[in-house]
C-alpha cells in the first residue's frame, strides 16, 4: 500500500475517534446532562480505551503484519460502533434506571457504549507504524509523522462535528456516516493489498 494512502486511512481513524467522542456528549445529555461529570466520564473512558488500543495495536503488529489485517481493524471498529446505533437508547435507558447519579451513570454508560470501539480505533496508528517502518533508524520519524496525521484528523473531526455536523444532522445520521467511512477505509486497505499481491 502506498504510504500516502495509508496516512489518509490513519487520518480517517483519528477523525472518527473525536467525532464519536463529541457525539457521545449528545447521546448522554438527555439522561445525565452535559455537566463536567459527563465530559469527565467521556474523556476518561476514551483516554483509557485509547491507551489500551495503542498497547494492543503494537502487540498485534508483531504477528505477521499485513495491510489486510490493517484493513480488518477498520471493519472491527465499524462493527464496534454499530451497537450505538442499534441498541444505544436501550442501553442508556437500562443504565439510567439503575444509576441516576450523573457521575457514575455517565461513566457506566460511556464504558458500555464507547470503550470497545475506541480500543479498536486506537489500534490503527501503532499498527500503521509497523507497516511503514522499513529501517529501524527511521522508526521515530515515521511514528511522529503518523501520530501527527492522526492528531490532525482528530482536530478536524472535533471542529467539523461540533461546528457543523451536529447543526445539520441527527446524531444517528452522523454515526452512520462514521460507520460507512470506517467500512470504506477497511475495504480500501483490503483492495489495495489484493492488488499488490496480484501484481507481485
Amino acid at each position: 500500500m502506498a504510504a500516502g494512502l495509508l496516512l489518509l486511512l490513519v487520518f480517517c481513524g483519528g477523525f472518527s475517534i473525536m467525532s464519536i467522542e463529541l457525539l457521545g456528549g449528545r447521546i448522554l445529555a438527555p439522561y445525565f446532562g452535559s455537566s463536567i461529570y459527563v465530559w469527565g466520564s467521556l474523556i476518561t473512558v476514551f483516554m483509557l480505551a485509547l491507551s489500551i488500543g495503542y498497547l494492543l495495536g503494537g502487540r498485534f503488529s508483531l504477528n505477521n503484519p499485513s495491510v489486510t489485517r490493517f484493513g480488518a481493524l477498520f471493519l472491527v471498529a465499524a462493527a464496534a460502533v454499530m451497537p450505538l446505533l442499534l441498541v444505544g437508547n436501550q442501553l442508556m435507558d437500562f443504565v439510567f434506571e439503575y444509576i441516576e447519579d450523573p457521575r457514575y451513570g455517565s461513566l457506566a454508560a460511556s464504558m458500555m457504549l464507547f470503550f470497545l470501539p475506541t480500543i479498536a480505533l486506537g489500534m490503527i496508528s501503532p499498527y500503521a507504524v509497523r507497516l511503514l517502518v522499513e529501517h529501524r533508524e527511521h522508526s521515530g520519524h515515521i511514528a511522529g509523522k503518523l501520530y501527527f496525521v492522526s492528531t490532525i484528523g482528530s482536530a478536524l473531526g472535533t471542529l467539523l462535528t461540533s461546528f457543523y455536523l451536529v447543526l445539520h444532522f441527527e446524531v444517528n445520521q452522523i454515526l452512520i456516516a462514521v460507520v460507512a467511512a470506517l467500512i470504506l477505509c477497511g475495504l480500501i486497505a483490503l483492495g489495495s493489498d489484493q492488488r499488490t499481491r496480484a501484481t507481485a
